[in-house]
């Protein structure tokens, strides 16, 4: 039965022969009570065909380019590299480039290795609360280079450059159609976030970007038809920024939403709902389809392969995790307001450190209002330096890159340690990423719980080990095996017993996959 199963092309009916079930892929099937040929045989189970390309929403494929309902989430610092979204997008996926944190030079260059691949692609846009001047900047970069597709992550509110990012080109056609060339998938984690990206852009906004010239009053007047975004990722338990929010409460939630939504302002097009956060295995897979997501995002086990941009340290790292080796810890970004980012424990003392430095923060106005003790500590264990040394090279960088930083840090001593904390949290990601050896115990690795269940799933096969596992790899597995799970769902509604192997969808060779697919 595994074998037919498998065949997913291939309608399978299980029928009675001399008391026992037997699959057949070939015959036909009465359910009329008609008379049966003499030759016929009791059907007990049926199941239809069922292909990835068939587990979501084929008009968000069609749209895309792309032939399956999966996308490669952006991990920032390029950890979804260039690479990674070139592979996905020639196995007909498509994947985000992680630009969040990466200077401005070296995401042009990846955007122009992006634009002559001949894939579809798309760039991730991460709201940068403290540093607006470089969201606008990654905007006007997105806008002449011509990127028709972000990811927009972490935004707690909408802003004037990701409204002007959505309106630039917007026209109606010969049929009176409003064509938005420039497209936003947002994911987030809240219901009044999805309602806002949901709706159509501000007024406020439309006000401003008339004034400043960037769009007309007429396409002002096109922008009340439109949603900010057409489709939201749901995003639930994941690395990196989350609310650790869970996927079987979450999706439901937004996908409700989006049909309100759609019903009150009634758009031309239509408001999809797709799943992150917790994708880790094709019984996840599966279950997200299951509920209804028009498309599935996967982010952590992607890290772990191949082609992510980060260590060979990292991906051993990722390749023994399980799932309760995930925990919370300030975010480098956003750390002032107390948010945080799941990142993996197991390995690292970043985590702990990481808090030390928070709590250090809310209690003290100054670095030099420091205990004696806790201040050496931190220099002795986690900068390794003295702090006023940390704060001369964090002032040089800020006056390259922002130098309102500076100036505020000089007049506000809580300011300057906030900045000298966040050199340890933003230093963690690098040397994660770059694999430096001395600083293994500070690494700071965005991880969500996925990562635990991949591998608890594929241990014992071709992909345990992190120098197999290949992005295409993983993504057809999850999804081919999630096509699979929806097939044995169907028997075992109709009370066949199914073998335990199959339901662990067990991984595949990427060949036979394929051969399986036809």
């Amino acid at each position: 039965m595994v074998d037919s199963l498998r065949r997913l092309r291939e309608p399978l009916f299980v029928v009675e022969k001399n008391g026992t079930a037997t699959t057949v892929s070939g015959g036909y099937a009465s359910l009329c009570g008609d008379a049966a040929p003499s030759d016929s045989h009791p059907l007990l189970g049926y199941a239809s065909s069922c292909t990835p390309e068939q587990l979501g929403d084929p008009g968000f494929c069609a749209e895309l380019g792309i032939r399956y309902p999966y996308l490669g989430g952006s991990m920032a610092k390029g950890i979804s590299s260039v690479a990674m979204a070139v592979e996905l997008g020639a196995a007909g996926m498509l994947g985000f480039f992680g630009a969040a944190g990466l200077p401005l030079e070296s995401v042009e260059t990846a955007l122009d290795i992006l634009a002559t691949s001949g894939v579809p692609y798309g760039v991730n846009l991460i709201h940068s609360p403290h540093e607006p001047e470089l969201e606008t900047a990654l905007v006007e970069l997105y806008i002449r280079k011509g990127v028709r597709l972000v990811e927009a992550s972490a935004f707690l509110a909408l802003t004037l450059s990701l409204v002007r990012y959505r309106l630039h080109g917007i026209h109606e056609n010969g049929d009176g159609v409003i064509v938005t060339p420039n497209r936003i998938i947002a994911k987030v984690s809240r219901e009044e976030l999805a309602e806002r990206f949901f709706s159509p852009p501000p007024e406020k906004f439309l006000k401003a970007l008339v004034a400043e010239g960037s769009i007309t009053v007429q396409q002002a007047g096109m922008a009340a038809r439109i949603p900010m975004a057409q489709e939201i990722t749901a995003e639930a338990d994941s690395g990196g920024h989350t609310d650790n929010r869970p996927a079987l409460a979450l999706f439901p939630t937004i996908l409700s939403l989006a049909g309100r939504m759609q019903a009150a302002h009634g758009y031309e097009v239509k408001l999809r709902v797709g799943l992150a956060g917790g994708i880790g295995t094709p019984a996840s897979a599966s279950a997200a389809f299951a509920m209804g997501a028009d498309y599935i995002m996967a982010g952590s086990v992607h890290q772990a392969c191949v082609e992510s941009g980060t260590s060979a340290a990292v991906r051993e790292m990722l390749a023994v995790t399980r799932q309760a080796d995930v925990t919370m810890a300030p975010a480098a970004d956003m750390f002032e307001m107390g948010v945080t980012v799941q990142v993996l424990k197991r390995g690292t003392m970043f985590p702990m450190r990481a808090a030390k430095l928070y709590d250090l923060y809310r209690t003290c106005s100054g670095l030099d209002e420091l205990p004696p003790l806790e201040r050496e500590k931190l220099e002795k264990s986690l900068f390794l330096a003295p702090l006023e040394q940390i704060w001369q090279e964090s002032r040089a960088y800020f006056l390259r890159r922002d130098p309102r930083q500076v100036e505020r840090a000089e007049r506000d001593p809580r300011h300057r340690m906030a900045l000298v904390f966040r050199w340890y949290l933003g230093q963690g990601a690098h040397w994660a990423k770059d694999g430096v050896p001395s600083r293994r115990m500070d690494y700071q690795i965005w991880c969500g719980p996925a990562m635990g269940a991949f591998n608890e799933w594929s241990a014992g096969s071709f992909l345990e080990g992190p120098e197999q596992r290949k992005v295409t790899t993983v993504a057809l597995n999850l999804l081919f095996g999630a096509a699979l799970l929806a097939r044995a769902a169907s028997l075992r509604r109709q009370g066949i017993a199914l073998p335990p192997e199959l339901l662990r969808a067990e991984p595949l060779p990427i060949e036979q996959i394929k051969e399986y697919l036809g």
